[in-house]
């Protein structure tokens, strides 16, 4: 008998499996949450929420009466798509582009690419134009000094184009004043 009650005492007692399962189906659960959390827009402001579309705006008379009436045949539940609803053209004012010659700089030793080519344009009021015509040549300078002061890692960096922009735009306000320049819009920027 005592070989009994030793063999009995051996045997591990089962675990409830409870705790895993309430432990999945939480995990579940709060995973479920949060996507329609977010899907919705509840949290980080994405997904189908309204809240981020802009607000319709009403239509002026003028562009009621140029506005060109739906056909009645279009069939929008057949798939078929509506027509796009016209826009209005934004009002830039009056401004002039001023386009500056491309720039050739050597990038110097250790540079995986060995020249940029840059092309870039002068957004500037129309009534600025000639000035700014006659100003190119330090604009080139600066533009030029700049460029030819970057180092590879500066240009080869993913997000370069995007400070170079900033830099230079800072560099011909500089030159120009800053109520002459509108912006700079590169239209070339090209390693090779």
């Amino acid at each position: 008998m005592a070989d009994a009650t030793a063999d009995e005492g051996d045997v591990p007692a089962k675990k409830s499996k409870l705790p895993l399962i309430l432990g999945v189906v939480l995990a579940l659960l709060g995973a479920a949450g949060g996507f329609f959390a977010v899907s919705s827009g509840m949290i980080l402001g994405g997904g189908g929420s309204d809240a981020a579309a802009p607000p319709a705006r009403e239509a002026t008379a003028e562009e009621e009466e140029t506005a060109t009436p739906m056909e009645d045949d279009t069939d929008i539940e057949g798939g078929a798509e509506a027509p796009p609803t016209p826009v209005a053209p934004v009002e830039l004012g009056d401004i002039a582009f001023v386009e500056l010659p491309p720039l050739l700089v050597s990038l110097g030793p250790g540079a995986q690419n060995t020249h940029l080519r840059f092309r870039a344009t002068l957004e500037v009021p129309s009534r600025h134009a000639a000035e700014v015509t006659t100003l190119q040549p330090r604009v080139l300078d600066a533009m030029n000094s700049y460029l030819r002061a970057l180092s590879p890692a500066d240009i080869e960096a993913q997000d370069a184009l995007l400070l170079i922009r900033a830099q230079l735009t800072r560099r011909v306000q500089l030159v120009l004043g800053e109520e002459k320049l509108r912006d700079l819009l590169v239209l070339e920027f090209v390693l090779n």
